[in-house]
């Protein structure tokens, strides 16, 4: 890891050369690859806090879902821009407490997808968020922990009983990895937390684990006033 590490510093100075660093926002000039611009920096919104949303867990969001975090999502997500995964997970870092003194470093476990959305998409952004998140220190990437074993329909639109129907056992614990989560404290990671339907059934598999603990981490929150809240997820 210090090697490459050693390694990425070397380089770096060639890319920034080769491909100039932009914003990948407004394309102004900037001074690291994984950045935004000043401007784009202050029209992100984020929490004071973590909140449970719901769901029974602390949500740990690096912004609230605004006209700003949802041009980052979707770069990343429908853009194919996956290099943004590095930015998002070090927003996101931000907002985790360190681990416990004395316990083991929580298991990252993203929201799956179902094979044929993952195979026409190319990649998970949860999966790739989690890797880079264990990259920053901030546990243990398990990106098997859960399985979307049915395909679902995009719950735009759908009220909170109906997107319920929609996943109920769409969702399930991986058993061949069940004692990698057993009495650990695991973290749900996500890009954007809308309604939570999707990250309540997540989070009924994870239980079945026993873990000491959950929480969820995502990049962007929707959050009941801001002006985009009423938009359907990405």
């Amino acid at each position: 890891m210090a090697v490459a590490r050693q390694l990425a510093r070397h380089v770096a100075p060639v890319v920034d050369m080769v491909y100039p660093p932009r914003c990948p926002l407004c394309g102004t000039a900037i001074a690291g690859q994984a950045g935004l611009c000043l401007d784009c920096w202050s029209t992100l919104e984020v929490p004071t806090q973590p909140e449970a949303q719901g769901m029974g867990v602390l949500v740990y969001a690096a912004t609230y879902y605004t006209e700003t975090s949802r041009k980052l999502v979707m770069a990343y997500k429908h853009g194919g821009r996956i290099a943004l995964a590095r930015l998002l997970a070090r927003l996101m870092a931000a907002r985790l407490p360190e681990a416990a003194h004395g316990r083991p470093p929580p298991v990252l476990v993203p929201v799956p997808l179902h094979r044929w959305r993952l195979w026409s998409r190319g990649f998970n952004q949860a999966a790739l968020l989690a890797r880079e998140l264990a990259r920053l220190g901030k546990g243990e990437a398990e990106v098997a922990g859960l399985v979307r074993h049915r395909r679902t329909p995009n719950l735009g639109g759908l009220g909170r009983e109906a997107r319920e129907q929609v996943l109920a056992g769409a969702i399930r614990l991986n058993p061949r990895r069940m004692a990698q989560l057993a009495g650990r404290d695991v973290i749900l990671v996500d890009d954007v937390l809308t309604s939570g339907a999707t990250s309540r059934a997540c989070i009924a598999a994870l239980k079945e684990a026993g873990p000491a603990s959950i929480a969820m981490a995502c990049f962007a929150r929707v959050e009941e006033g801001h002006h985009l809240a009423h938009q359907s997820s990405p």
